[in-house]
């Protein structure tokens, strides 16, 4: 069979890491995968090295200082529409709204919901939405949410996560230990997150909870790491700026962390902060757990769904910062937590979307 995978970016966002790792998987199973995806401003590839197997096709697109984001996303729809080459796939998979745009006729894996207030973003949500002819969600709870809006049931995919990889940053080879240790040495006792600083990712709410969890805990910082979108989020950084400066607390903001080194500061953070306020599965948050690390997510039903009792939930600020007391305080099980991350595979996630795109031929 033969598989092209689209995505919007070679950076690495939940959505970007779900279609690099699907890829590889399918290739492992037999499938002759190309992952088509706009490269923003020169990048040369993804942000990790890509298995061989796996074709890679990049679209280059330069962004502009003086366009709006519904311009720059228009843009890129008609960029990606230019450079993917439709023929010779039995196959077409979009895995985002940009990409869904630019196909049209494909299946769309719908990773979670966005709300948008921009009229051309809003036709370009519904049309990502509405033109596919066959839905994949990563979650039921997503899934009962594109039921409710449109009438669509999507069949649902979990992800699956690099268990091993995350594992072993957490072992005791020398190798594993001394990674830890320098990121100890440089940043002490933390909590972290990863996703950067935006809306989606609850940001202010843990900069909030944070604040007070330093009376209880002066030693814990808060470290950020991640952060790559196409959105113009500079509003709700200021307001997080301006936030911490009424607070007098500054997180050590790491930006991007190099592919190779991510799993070592996963592994060595005290405890996981998930705060995110809308989620289609947690993959962060999971791979966290394959580090035998605690976490702590907000309490919302797709989180719930897919991580059961191997985290502690919070609703609030309020909640949120005895949360992540509690687990800084006591030394919980890795053990279920480990256990849920090693149950899924990317290699069953192949297979079960071979079997979806059997039974799903193009029209």
């Amino acid at each position: 069979m033969r598989v092209a995978l689209v995505t919007y970016s070679t950076r690495p966002r939940g959505g970007v890491v779900h279609t690099l790792n699907l890829a590889e998987a399918l290739a492992r199973a037999g499938a002759h995968v190309t992952v088509f995806s706009l490269a923003r401003d020169g990048d040369p590839g993804f942000f990790r090295p890509v298995d061989p197997a796996v074709d890679v096709r990049l679209v280059p697109f330069t962004a502009r200082d003086d366009e709006s984001v519904a311009d720059r996303i228009v843009r890129s729809i008609a960029a990606l529409a230019d450079g993917v080459d439709r023929g010779g796939h039995d196959i077409v998979h979009a895995q985002d709204c940009i990409s869904a745009n630019a196909i049209g006729t494909c299946i769309r894996t719908v990773h979670h919901l966005d709300t948008f207030t921009t009229p051309v973003l809003v036709r370009c949500h519904e049309k990502a939405i509405v033109d596919p002819y066959a839905h994949i969600c990563v979650s039921a709870a997503v899934a009962a949410e594109v039921q409710a809006g449109w009438g669509i049931a999507p069949t649902v995919i979990p992800n699956g996560v690099d268990a091993g990889r995350f594992a072993s940053a957490a072992g005791d080879d020398a190798a594993a230990v001394a990674a830890r240790h320098t990121w100890r040495d440089r940043l002490g006792r933390f909590v972290l997150a990863v996703g950067g600083i935006e809306p989606r990712k609850g940001s202010i709410d843990l900069l909030e909870a944070w604040a007070v969890l330093r009376r209880r805990h002066p030693d814990v910082d808060l470290v950020v790491a991640g952060g790559e979108t196409l959105f113009d989020y500079r509003d709700y950084r200021a307001a997080y700026e301006r936030r911490a400066d009424e607070l007098g607390a500054h997180p050590t903001v790491l930006g991007p962390v190099a592919e190779d080194a991510l799993p070592s500061l996963v592994a060595a953070c005290d405890v996981f902060a998930f705060p995110s306020v809308k989620e289609g599965f947690g993959l962060a948050a999971m791979e966290a757990l394959a580090s035998g690390r605690p976490v702590v997510t907000r309490d919302l039903p797709v989180l719930r769904e897919v991580f059961g009792d191997s985290v502690s939930y919070a609703a609030d600020v309020d909640a949120l910062t005895d949360a992540l007391s509690d687990s800084l305080e006591r030394a919980a099980d890795p053990g279920p937590g480990r256990a849920l991350a090693e149950s899924l595979t990317w290699d069953a996630a192949a297979a079960a979307h071979l079997e979806f795109y059997a039974r799903n031929p193009t029209p």
